[in-house]
Order: C-alpha cells, then sequence, then structure tokens
C-alpha cells in the first residue's frame, strides 16, 4: 500500500522534510495514515542520514522507538504521537542544516560524535584535539582498508589495534572508560562496513 497515495500527499524525498510537508500531516484527517507516515519517513531518513553514524543512529532511533512504545501503551494520544515525530523531524532538519562548525566531513563527524558521547573527554580534553582525533581516524580507517571480505576478521582485528594505538596517543579517553573505547571502535567497524561495501559496488567482480 502507497501511504502517500492514501493519505492524499505526493511521496517526499528522503532528505529534509518540510514544514509545509510536516503541517500536512499533522492536519490530515486520518490520524492513523499520518502515524504511519511518519513513522516510515523517519525511519528511512535515519537509515539514510546516520546509516554510518554510530551515536546519531541509536540517539533517533531510540527517539523514535519510545515515542511509538509510549504511543501503543496508550501512553499518549495519536495526536500527542504525531506531534512528538513531527518535533523529532524538526530536530533532524535542524541538526542536518546546521551541519559542522569545524568543517568535518559526514565521516568524520561519526567520529567526533563518539569520542564527544564520553563526557571525560568532552571535559579534559581541548576541543581542537578532539576534532583532530576525528580527522585523523577517518584518515588512517581509510588508508588500512582491506576489501577482501575473506580476511574480514583479520582486517576487523588490526583496525581495532590501530584504533586502540590512536586513541592511547592521544590520551582518549581521560577516565580510562572502556565503553568509550568500544565506541570509537564500532564507528570504525561501521564505517570500514561502508566504505568496503562501496568498494564493491564500484568494482563488481
Amino acid at each position: 500500500m502507497d501511504i502517500f497515495a492514501a493519505a492524499g500527499l505526493e511521496s517526499p524525498n528522503i532528505g529534509l522534510l518540510s514544514d509545509e510537508f510536516l503541517a500536512g500531516l499533522e492536519h490530515m484527517k486520518y490520524k492513523n495514515l499520518a502515524v504511519e507516515a511518519l513513522q516510515r519517513l523517519l525511519k528511512g531518513n535515519i537509515k539514510a542520514r546516520f546509516k554510518s553514524n554510530v551515536v546519531k543512529n541509536s540517539e533517533y532511533s531510540t527517539l523514535l522507538d519510545n515515542a511509538l512504545a509510549r504511543y501503543r501503551n496508550r501512553a499518549i494520544s495519536t495526536a500527542q504521537l504525531i506531534e512528538e515525530l513531527i518535533e523529532l523531524a524538526k530536530k533532524m532538519n535542524e541538526q542536518i542544516l546546521t551541519g559542522n562548525t569545524d568543517g568535518l566531513s559526514d565521516q568524520e563527524i561519526a567520529f567526533y560524535d563518539a569520542l564527544e558521547a564520553n563526557e571525560a573527554a568532552v571535559r579534559e580534553m581541548k576541543h581542537e584535539d578532539l576534532v583532530l582525533l576525528a580527522q585523523e581516524l577517518t584518515k588512517k580507517v581509510k588508508a588500512n582498508l582491506k576489501v577482501d571480505w575473506n580476511i574480514r576478521e583479520q582486517t576487523q582485528a588490526a583496525m581495532r589495534t590501530m584504533v586502540r594505538d590512536l586513541l592511547d596517543r592521544y590520551g582518549y579517553p581521560p577516565d580510562f572508560s572502556a565503553a568509550a573505547i568500544e565506541l570509537v571502535v564500532k564507528q570504525a567497524e561501521v564505517l570500514t562496513d561502508q566504505l568496503v561495501e562501496e568498494s564493491h559496488q564500484d568494482n563488481p567482480k
């Protein structure tokens, strides 16, 4: 079923959801269709915009899942759910439009978000050092990329060692949190998988 056709709306491009489009959903006669449309759009948006950003993907997916769970448990009404989902869409739009004031690429931002998730690092490390570390992590993951699926475990083990050594050189994290290191390592793994996938798409056998 084409949910947008049923709702009398044109299917929007995944990306920025205009205020006009969101307002159209908010004032739809059939609220259940608005909920379904918003849910699908947000899931698609999260996947498209934050596929390779571990922190943001988790953050927005959790916000969406929590809102839907409260709705299923009848803690909020259909109208309240629609309002929450529209606010979530606007929050995503604002973040995408704002971009990054340090001029980082999307891949570098993903590493920066993972580094910044550790409170001790934000408190005790210089912002400039976190930016440099995010840039160097991205550069090293790309430089050490192996595209042979047959040595995937080998490649991941080497990449994990490289990431840990680089973090140690920068004194990250200052509170020696194992969870903080694992989050950055996971971000490196996600980026590696993305780059390998793109390489296979560009050079199919």
